[in-house]
């Protein structure tokens, strides 16, 4: 498989990584255990994590048990040497801390990241979410940034980079990422970092897929001018793509179902309503005329974007993640691509 290097930083890993969120919850040891042999074979040697996963639900129980799956499958396999490894910071959150992360706290967590991993260095070492506030996740709808102090973000900013320095020069991490960030805030954590001879960030991790494009202006022109890989999250957008909500449907081991059992809206996170399946059903189509499948026509469309971009594929099994794979060689002509432009004026933000 081709190999990316993640923006300025001397990290090279495969071109698509495999994200680990249902490992521990919808996602038990063995077939954790499966796919990750599986996406080695296929030449994945990216494995994308967090301390806060498994989701869907998050639970204080469960914090950092992906971690766990990866280092336990690690101890057993070896070849740590071929691997590079991802994981992230939680921001604040009522699951796992209320504060999210200053510099004392960064000190912590990697640490206890690195001990759950059975690893001695973090390749990519990522903030979840900024702690200033968001519009990921929907929140872009009533985002509010009225309550922002931005010499208070931009010391915060500095406290951070002083303590991601400092576990660079301990070996401790290679590379530093951001996640779910924006395009102001990327230009000043590369600023801050500059200013102080900090890690400068390689990589943003934020939604990308067919149905959610915002990547596409502000931050792809950070990103290209500045040296940010993407590495895009959702690109199935939580498995609408994949048509099994169609018509209302609801399969039983699905994140939606698994959601509504925990007492959740079964909405996937925001995604889920009227105005989406009129969408779906556009990309299902033209899929269909162009004889692909939409789950690897999604994959295909996000790895062909003009700027630097990983998509991270998950599955809650090893079925669906062999499906995924089986796809990773299609690269799509020039009418498809133009098609799915069309489609997306038609339908832009869905959700």
């Amino acid at each position: 498989m081709q190999q990316i290097k993640l923006g300025t930083s001397d990290v090279t890993v495969s071109a698509v990584s495999l994200g680990t969120m249902t490992f521990g919850n919808q996602t038990e040891y063995r077939d954790a255990e499966r796919q990750l042999d599986m996406a080695r074979e296929a030449g994945i040697s990216f494995l994308d994590t967090a301390e806060m996963y498994p989701v869907n639900p998050v639970q204080r129980e469960t914090v950092g048990r992906s971690e766990e799956f990866i280092g336990r499958w690690l101890a057993e396999r070896g070849g740590r040497d071929r691997l590079q490894i991802a994981t992230k910071a939680t921001g604040p959150s009522d699951k796992v801390r209320a504060e999210g992360y200053d510099g004392k706290i960064l000190r912590q967590t990697i640490d206890a990241s690195l001990k759950r991993l059975g690893t001695d260095v973090i390749d990519l070492y990522q903030l979840h979410w900024p702690v200033r506030g968001s519009y990921a996740f929907r929140q872009n709808w009533n985002f509010d940034p009225s309550k922002q102090d931005r010499a208070r973000t931009l010391a915060h900013m500095a406290d951070v980079l002083g303590a991601l320095a400092e576990a660079q020069q301990q070996g401790k991490i290679r590379a530093f990422g951001l996640s779910n960030e924006s395009a102001w805030g990327t230009t000043r954590w590369i600023d801050t970092a500059t200013r102080l001879g900090a890690p400068r960030v390689a990589s943003i991790q934020n939604e990308y897929s067919l149905l959610c494009r915002l990547y596409d202006t502000d931050l792809a022109e950070v990103a290209v001018n500045e040296g940010v890989t993407l590495l895009a999250y959702s690109t199935l957008a939580a498995g609408l793509l994949t048509g099994k909500y169609r018509e209302g449907q609801q399969p039983p081991l699905s994140r939606a179902a698994v959601d509504l059992q925990h007492g959740g809206p079964g909405d996937l996170g925001g995604r889920r309503n009227p105005r989406v399946y009129p969408a779906i059903a556009a990309y299902q189509a033209l899929a269909q005329e162009m004889h692909l499948d939409l789950i690897q026509m999604a994959v295909a469309f996000t790895r062909q974007r003009p700027f630097a971009v990983i998509p991270i594929i998950g599955a809650t099994d090893s079925t669906q993640l062999a499906h995924l794979l089986n796809g990773l060689d299609l690269v799509l002509d020039d009418e498809t691509l133009r098609r799915i432009n069309r489609i997306h004026r038609s339908h832009p933000l869905p959700y």
